[in-house]
């Protein structure tokens, strides 16, 4: 959740795939996508994102002011998707009230997340969660030695100790086992409310 209040001045204009220690990735080569979901309202007033239209096919490390920039007025449950090459900021919340979006960024798997899935939910919860959200939370090899655990295991394998993989990418047993295990639990759980 990204909480902007009042009086909160404008951001920096900037690119968030500058994330990566200003690593210059290749004109046209994105490494991500963002989303950020309005839980009120984005307007003007209270500090909507600012985008520069185009601006993902412009050089790095470029200078822009606020007159360059257009806000992303949008209503509640709206969702804003662009890339993280889009030149862009958070303008200045002149308004009363706090501005309030729910940001998900998708990023190639070979590269680092911002934030830590792994230890931001705990393991406890993380067993409850569909295969296919923990692919989506980093719960999986990027490639042959990107993102393994131990001995080259698969971090499913973590969550799930009774999945085995045989190399990345290769997890279509997974989702049936899940299946049957998710099953299983809550046949117990039913059988538990009915007694």
């Amino acid at each position: 959740m990204i909480s902007f209040g009042p009086r909160e001045p404008a951001q920096r204009i900037h690119r968030d795939q500058w994330a990566f220690d200003l690593f210059r990735f290749p004109k046209g080569f994105e490494v991500q996508c963002n989303t950020i979901w309005a839980m009120t309202d984005f307007t003007d007033e209270n500090g909507a994102r600012r985008i520069i239209p185009g601006s993902h096919r412009f050089d790095d490390k470029l200078q822009f002011s606020e007159s360059d920039t257009v806000p992303a007025a949008m209503s509640k449950g709206s969702v804003l998707f662009y890339s993280r090459s889009v030149y862009h900021d958070a303008g200045a919340n002149g308004s009363s009230a706090t501005r309030i979006g729910l940001q998900f960024i998708y990023n190639l798997s070979w590269l680092r997340q911002e934030e830590n899935q792994y230890l931001a939910c705990p393991l406890a919860i993380a067993r409850t969660l569909p295969v296919e959200l923990l692919r989506l939370m980093g719960y999986q090899r990027g490639a042959f030695s990107l993102g393994y655990v131990g001995d080259l295991m698969d971090p499913l394998q973590v969550v799930w100790p009774e999945i085995q993989t045989d190399a990345p990418g290769q997890l279509e047993n997974t989702a049936q086992l899940l299946k049957k295990q998710i099953d299983r639990e809550r046949g117990r759980k039913e059988t538990a409310r009915a007694v």
